[in-house]
């Protein structure tokens, strides 16, 4: 009977219903798309059996200056850790092709990329893969095998039942050997494609992976028994690593440099952790993946209570001016013989039944924003709506209708009968007013704080994705190969082939294409009896410089008819080099002999030839290095100088990569993609804030018009008061703004300083600012005081048109 009489009231008031359940439904739907990422995020690797008794052997490169951490450890350590009391098992793995150079199969004329690993016997126990067609174990022992996962079938062969297929892997034949089940996308590990050491496809890897006899890198994971010592497990790891000659094997002055500290600094750290791990480095034998930062995380979390807690706001301000023009029917209630429990219970029933609503509505529209929402976090979020995180939802749609009914039914509770039936309404209480009020304010604060950070981060961001890179990039195309030039025919082809299409200046050959580190490495620099510096090394063509169109800070850059390919004798460095190698100025150095040391450790002669200008191989977020140019065609990738028609040269392109690498697949960008990629993380940031923020507008909005209309009620007989003696139309509607203002700047007082210091400390992880000031602060306060105003003007206007006679006669 409760649940009818509660339906019949919302139906009496379509325009109210509607406009609450909107707002609730709004509310809800961000707070569940937020919180299912969070969860989301909080739940990586958890399908792992025993996932909190694994570990990822992690190093500190203390040999690099910047002392970088890597997700890999020396492979020979699996077989030292396996013999240490309280390890049960230990697995080792890397990429099947270096994941700069991604591994593209073939199924008759189809060629698709996959993620691929290469894996030693024991990976799917620590793993535990479940599988589902065929034998696993079987399968990564044999040469001619490989393991697909269940989506990797489906998108490969169109089913996945298909032990026995055949797909060709750089032009060998491989066949399926047994299925497993697809890992969820939450996972630092993911893979499509698994490949035995013993595979045919793992001839170049195979040794080093069984015996770690030259300290190859791979990715090892632990698994421990509960209780076990992880210090002194790492610590067992560590003495193995100090007395290996095959990963300490640095020169003499490298190992002076490093006095006490290790050249390889082990740690081990959850396998559960690894998604929040962000200090680890991406590195040519693989990247680091998706990774998560805490900070940002519990921002959204945050964020998603903060928008709930704004719509239920909302809801409580609505559902209170509501009953207090409902007092009549309360009276009646009342006078009936309604209990205090009824009272309760009607508007109790009337607001879960409303939150329901909502919680459904919400329901749908973020399943209808989930696509889109996936994409704005890079995620793929498809199974956040399982029946454990709908339940949830349903159960805090509930909670919020018991919660937001709370105060309303207190103000109904207070309703004098006598006095209401007599013709004397009750008006709203000084601290119920007060309570609304500041509800309102932090409404406004809130949505001012959004609005003034996200303003802020999509300025910097613009910033960062526009600043020069050292170069124009507009007129460079960028094609990554997969094999090196100086080592492949195909690929010195189809470079040659490229030279000589129409529309194309020159092409360049260097390891990583401007704006993103592909194959880092470093070596030390030293001048001969003097000081020495750790610098990352470009390898780049005669003619890298030249299709840049690049000028020399001092002496001359490399040049292509007088520079020699592959010539180990003249170098170029930067002026941050220049300077840690302990030149006066950049000028110094020209012409200076400087000593390299090679990974053979056979240290050459160098000359200084030039200076070169600051190039961003790296984001804002660094801050740029001592770098050094040498004369090597190792490179993969090539960068295309284009004269004319950009749409041309990559038809050519296209046409010309099928004649050289059938096998592959063709990756090719224009510089400034490859430019911006370093910013997509806080592209996706300012574009998920601004969202929030739109909703916390629009949630302050209705709420000011609330107040407003409010305002306008309970203030109507000064209204009339004030226009008997003489008040103009303009002064009533001051009065009313007035009131509002206020209260936005109050909200301004909250929300502006907290904006200030969370946009500083978003700032604080660039090394280089946009001039963003204290008029990011203004805008945020402009647009809430324009949405504000919008939002009172209909009932300011109405207030200006009160007719005395009517309102006292009312």
């Amino acid at each position: 009977m409760d649940f009818r009489i509660a339906w019949r009231t919302l139906i009496q008031e379509p325009a109210y219903t509607l406009a609450v359940m909107l707002g609730l439904s709004a509310g809800l739907a961000a707070c569940l798309l937020l919180l299912g990422f969070v969860r989301y995020s909080l739940e990586y690797d958890a399908q792992v059996p025993d996932a909190d008794n694994i570990y990822v052997v992690r190093h500190r490169f203390n040999v690099d200056p910047s002392e970088p951490v890597y997700d890999l450890a020396p492979m020979f350590l699996r077989a030292a850790a396996l013999q240490l009391p309280g390890v049960v098992d230990a697995t080792c793995y890397i990429p099947a092709r270096q994941e700069v150079l991604p591994l593209a199969v073939r199924i008759d004329r189809k060629i698709l990329r996959v993620r691929a690993l290469t894996v030693i016997p024991g990976f799917q126990q620590v793993l535990g893969l479940r599988t589902l067609y065929g034998d696993i174990a079987v399968a990564l022992e044999r040469p001619d095998q490989i393991v697909l996962t269940a989506a990797a079938a489906q998108r490969l062969f169109a089913t996945a039942d298909v032990v026995g297929r055949v797909l060709h892997a750089e032009g060998k034949p491989l066949r399926v050997g047994a299925v497993v089940a697809t890992p969820p996308s939450n996972t630092t590990i993911p893979f499509e494609l698994l490949f035995g050491v013993n595979s045919t496809f793992a001839d170049e890897v195979r040794h080093e992976m069984l015996t770690g006899e030259h300290g190859w890198m791979g990715k090892l994971l632990i698994r421990v028994r509960p209780g076990a010592s992880v210090a002194a497990l790492t610590d067992s790891l560590q003495q193995v690593v100090d007395r290996t000659p095959s990963v300490q094997s640095f020169p003499p002055d490298v190992m002076a440099r490093l006095g006490k500290r290790k050249t390889l600094e082990l740690s081990m750290s959850p396998l559960r952790s690894a998604y929040f791990a962000t200090q680890v480095r991406d590195n040519p034998i693989a990247v680091a993946g998706d990774r998560g930062d805490p900070m940002v995380i519990g921002g959204l979390a945050a964020i998603a209570v903060l928008i709930l807690a704004l719509a239920a706001i909302n809801y409580v301000n609505l559902a209170t001016v509501r009953v207090l023009r409902r007092q009549r029917e309360v009276a009646m209630r009342k006078v009936l013989g309604a209990s205090v429990p009824q009272i309760v219970m009607h508007f109790m029933l009337e607001s879960l039944l409303m939150s329901m609503l909502a919680t459904a509505l919400g329901l749908l529209l973020a399943w209808l924003a989930l696509p889109a929402f996936s994409q704005l976090v890079a995620r793929q979020l498809d199974d956040v709506f399982n029946l454990q995180n709908i339940a949830m939802a349903v159960a805090l749609g509930g909670l919020l209708g018991v919660a937001s009914a709370v105060y309303p039914a207190l103000i109904a509770l207070r309703v004098h009968p006598t006095r209401v039936l007599a013709g004397r309404p009750g008006t709203e209480s000084g601290a119920s007013m007060r309570l609304r009020r500041v509800l309102t304010v932090v409404q406004i604060a809130a949505a001012m704080g959004l609005a003034g950070v996200t303003i802020a981060i999509a300025w910097q961001t613009h910033y960062a994705m526009t600043s020069s890179p050292g170069f124009e990039p507009s007129p460079l195309l960028v094609v990554e190969m997969p094999e090196r030039v100086r080592d492949n025919a195909a690929a010195r082809g189809l470079y040659t082939a490229l030279s000589a299409q129409p529309g194309v200046e020159g092409v360049a050959i260097s390891e990583d294409p401007v704006g993103r580190l592909d194959w880092l490495w470093t070596r030390e620099l030293k001048r001969p009896g003097g000081q020495a510096a750790a610098m990352e090394m470009k390898s780049v063509s005669a003619n890298f410089f030249e299709q840049l169109r690049l000028k020399p800070v001092a002496g001359r850059l490399f040049k292509s008819g007088f520079d020699r390919d592959d010539d180990k004798i003249p170098v170029v460095i930067n002026a941050i080099a220049a300077r840690e190698l302990g030149f006066a100025t950049p000028e110094a150095a020209i012409g200076e002999t400087v000593l390299f040391t090679g990974f053979d450790n056979v240290t050459i002669n160098k000359t200084v030839v030039g200076i070169a200008p600051e190039l961003r191989f790296r984001s804002l977020h660094e801050a740029p290095r001592a770098t050094a140019y040498e004369l090597w065609t190792a490179g993969g990738a090539l960068t295309i100088r284009v004269h004319g028609s950009m749409a041309q040269v990559e038809n050519s392109v296209q046409e010309l990569w099928p004649r050289y690498f059938p096998e592959s697949l063709l990756r090719m960008h224009r510089a400034g993609e490859i430019l911006a990629q370093n910013y997509a993380d806080d592209a996706r940031m300012a574009k998920l804030l601004a969202v929030a923020t739109g909703i916390a507008l629009i949630i302050a909005g209705v709420g000011t018009y609330v107040l407003s209309a409010n305002t306008v009620q309970r203030r109507a007989p000064e209204i009339v008061m004030r226009k008997l003696h003489g008040a103009r139309a303009g002064d009533i509607g001051l009065l009313v703004i007035r009131e509002i203002g206020l209260l936005v700047l109050a909200g301004a007082a909250i929300g502006l300083p907290a904006a200030a210091i969370a946009t500083h400390r978003y700032l604080s992880g660039y090394v280089e600012h946009a001039p963003v000031g204290y008029w990011t602060l203004l805008i945020a306060l402009c647009l809430t005081l324009a949405i504000a105003l919008g939002a009172t003007s209909r009932h300011t206007w109405l207030a200006m048109r009160i007719s005395p006679a009517e309102a006292l006669r009312s």
